[in-house]
């Protein structure tokens, strides 16, 4: 019986996936496209975007009014606030956290140290040693989808690829603590990427309703099971992560525009506004409460974390030239990060982690180890300066007092007013390193030695420890290493131009942006970003200006951090532009010689079983026959749905004949909901599916359950079409069917423009351009011809 489900076709997924470098399986074919034959792709499964309009969803619909679209209207805008809340009071926490032990850490090191150096080297390296420690132990044994910045992974989920494990509870947990316990423990890596995960997952367990594993779930919170709304759910959290990171609510919302989503809306640039604007508020509220000495040392920086707004007033046509080279820096630098950690996270993948969990964890500790040694070790070998003269109304100290942040650092000085310029951006946190390299008023405070070994040190760290098992953000390591070689630029410039008005912190800020373009590959939004992080919104056109050439010297070499990343790690991105190559292809060219593997429309429950462990694909056609005989493609099926009513048995029939769905079985079929899988889960499996040898003898009738109006394409289609069709529409299969016999109509504009109930029938009938067909085989119900399946088009995995 199996073999009459086997119809003649082709059935292909070269054309989601792009190029994979460490896929050993695999051949390039002339497109660049990777042809595999393996289904199981790191777990890596497509998400449902498309309304699947089958009985149950149109029936649900039928029942709900126009009350409830309102009631639904209003629920996404609460999940808003939510989100906004629950994200803005995660980063709280976050930040209160890594701030104190950094300050305790400094406090404690720097008054053993007037005793003991060697003292207070051991003490300083055990503390960073147990705290990477303990992030390593949580991202390896309880949330190990909680490693890394997150924002590939998050990137590829609003892209329409589900990867098991990054938005559940456990990886929520671990990414909150080990981000404590790996950016407290001085690692060269930052906590904004991982706060943009966090808010990816406080908006997908809102969504879902909690965690029914742990028990943390309400059902008045569960209204919304699609992929779709869980979609717009975690836009919205990364928004808010990116608002609560960097106290920047526009930048936000145009990281989430620019970066991670794929497909956007005006309904949701509100909602996604609104839940940034609420980030916003909840981090003043707290910092504001936190001022008064309540959470120890965060909240006495303010709102906007380097502000520079006293800085440099206006720049000189004759400074246009070393800010251009600084964007040409910034793009050669951030190609080269980008390369060495594809390197990098390639060996570490194919030998270094393959050895287990105990060696992540030494891998990690070695690198604290090394790193500590590091920050302390260097300034011991710099000799110190003199304090400059201060200025009367200035109110930077020189030095500062041991244990407090701020410029001009005492370690290791022999005399009270000399300081150690390496120490000043080496031994301290990387947001007071940050603060001190912005300063404006503090001409040669840094000397260019310093700035080139401390260059070449932290350049070094961040790529080896960006991959390790810990989470790791990209953007304030990259900050780091940017304003580092703009201040060095800025000393040339100073020396060349011998003017007064020139400072150097205003190149350590062009600097940052050019290398976070070279390497992220970010306009807009970084340019937003910095401008909000700063405070200076005079040098937005040079900023502008630095990031487009930093992008562009980029792009000559690789693609963006995140889009490599993402290769690496097995997810297929469809990126927003086809390949060139996809132009000399077609639809049918595209499936090649495969088998379509189709389901009649009454199908025995065994051949369904026996199906479903056969093979791994995801969906089916389904075939009935008109009264002619003939073949007739009906709709798709899903293997979700086909487990949800295996499972549910409720719709088993002992007739292998069509039932009509105005039976009596329709109040207790599953209704739409059921079928909605959890959130980065697996779903039912057919093994968690038991069956007695009676139900094996059952028919289902597919057609209720079934999407009656799947995307079909005709064979000649160029690949480049289809390639901008399945993107834009987020779509998860796609038939590929021969050309049509006849037309039925054709669709315009006009036609989409549905006027209101109230309006005459005169009004509502426009100019058609369409060829109709013969009115009376309708009537007569006679079964409308379709084209017999040729090929199935099926993204990612099948």
């Amino acid at each position: 019986m199996l073999s009459n489900l086997f119809e003649n076709g082709t059935e292909s997924a070269r054309v989601a996936w792009s190029r994979l470098p460490h896929s050993d399986g695999g051949e390039l074919d002339e497109a660049g496209l990777l042809s595999t034959t393996t289904s199981d792709r790191n777990g890596v499964e497509s998400l449902d975007y498309e309304v699947i309009e089958n009985y149950a969803y149109r029936e649900e619909q039928a029942q709900r009014g126009r009350l409830f679209v309102i009631y639904n209207a209003a629920v996404k805008w609460f999940f808003a606030l939510l989100i906004g809340i629950g994200t803005g009071l995660a980063a709280v926490f976050i930040n209160i956290s890594v701030e104190n032990f950094a300050g305790w850490k400094f406090a404690l090191i720097f008054n053993i140290i007037q005793k003991s150096y060697l003292a207070g080297c051991l003490i300083y390296i055990l503390i960073n040693l147990a705290l990477v420690f303990s992030s390593a132990y949580i991202i390896t044994q309880f949330a190990p989808a909680a490693a890394g910045s997150g924002i590939p992974e998050i990137k590829g989920y609003l892209n329409g690829v589900d990867i098991h494990g990054i938005l559940l509870f456990r990886t929520l947990i671990g990414k909150i603590f080990g981000s404590i316990g790996s950016v407290g423990g001085g690692l060269a890596l930052g906590k904004e990427g991982p706060l943009v995960h966090t808010g990816a997952c406080i908006a997908s367990l809102l969504g879902q309703g909690g965690s029914t594993k742990y028990h943390l779930s309400s059902r008045w919170l569960q209204g919304f099971k699609s992929d779709r709304d869980r979609r717009d759910l975690v836009t919205c959290g990364c928004a808010a992560g990116v608002a609560a990171a960097f106290r920047a609510p526009v930048g936000g919302v145009l990281f989430a525009l620019e970066e991670v989503t794929s497909w956007w809306r005006s309904q949701l640039m509100w909602r996604v506004f609104f839940t940034s604007a609420i980030v916003a508020v909840v981090v003043r509220v707290a910092m504001g409460w936190c001022k008064s000495g309540n959470c120890g040392h965060f909240g006495s920086g303010g709102f906007i974390i380097w502000d520079i707004s006293d800085g440099q007033e206006d720049y000189s046509f004759e400074e246009l030239l070393p800010m251009a080279l600084i964007g040409v820096i910034g793009g050669l630098l951030g190609a080269l990060f980008n390369q060495l950690t594809i390197y990098v996270t390639r060996w570490r993948r194919n030998y270094l982690h393959k050895k287990g969990n105990r060696v992540k964890i030494y891998e990690a500790c070695l690198i604290s180890v090394l790193t500590s040694i590091i920050s302390f070790g260097l300034p011991l070998l710099r000799n110190c300066s003199p304090c400059p003269d201060s200025d009367p109304g200035s109110e930077i100290e020189c030095p500062r007092a041991p244990g407090v942040d701020g410029n001009y650092v005492n370690f290791y000085c022999s005399k009270d007013k000399e300081y150690n310029d390496l120490a000043t951006i080496f031994f301290n946190t990387q947001d007071d390193a940050i603060r001190n390299l912005f300063s404006a008023k503090t001409i040669h405070e840094f000397s260019a030695r310093s700035l080139l070994t401390f260059l070449v040190m932290f350049y070094t760290l961040a790529v080896v420890t960006f991959g390790t098992a810990v989470p790791a953000g990209q953007f304030v390591p990259g900050i780091m290493i940017g304003s580092t070689y703009g201040r060095l630029v800025g000393i040339f410039t100073v020396n060349h131009y011998k003017k007064l008005n020139i400072e150097e912190g205003t190149y350590a800020l062009l600097g940052a942006a050019s290398f976070l373009g070279g390497s992220m590959r970010m306009t807009v939004s970084l340019c937003v970003i910095m401008v909000e992080i700063t405070n200076n919104l005079k040098f937005l056109p040079l900023i502008m200006l630095v990031l487009l050439i930093s992008k562009a010297v980029g792009d000559v070499f690789n693609e963006g951090l995140y889009e490599e990343q993402a290769r690496l790690k097995g997810i297929p991105l469809l990126e927003s532009r086809p390949k060139y190559e996809m132009r000399k292809r077609t639809a049918r060219e595209a499936c090649g010689n495969q088998k379509v593997l189709s389901l009649p429309r009454v199908i025995k429950v065994a051949d369904v079983v026996s199906i479903l462990r056969s093979n791994e694909h995801n969906g089916f056609p389904v075939i009935d026959h008109t009264r002619n005989g003939e073949p007739l493609v009906i709709g798709l099926m899903l293997r979700s749905h086909l487990l949800v009513l295996l499972h549910s048995k409720i719709d088993f029939q002992h007739s292998p004949l069509p039932c009509h769905s105005t039976g009596e079985s329709r109040a207790i079929r599953p209704n739409f909901s059921e079928f909605a899988k959890p959130v980065s889960s697996k779903g039912i499996s057919i093994d968690d599916i038991y069956l007695s040898s009676d139900d094996l003898e059952m028919y289902i009738d597919l057609a209720p359950f079934l999407n009656p109006s799947p995307y079909v394409v005709p064979e000649d289609m160029s690949l480049t079409k289809v390639y901008n069709l399945f993107r834009q529409l987020g779509l998860r299969h796609l038939f590929v069917v021969p050309r049509a016999s006849r037309v039925m109509g054709v669709i315009t504009r006009k036609d989409l423009l549905i006027e209101e109930e109230t309006e005459s029938s005169a009004t509502m009938e426009l100019q058609s351009t369409s060829v109709r067909g013969q009115r009376h085989e309708r009537e007569n119900g006679a079964d409308i011809e379709r084209p017999l399946l040729n090929g199935l088009l099926v993204q990612r995995q099948r």
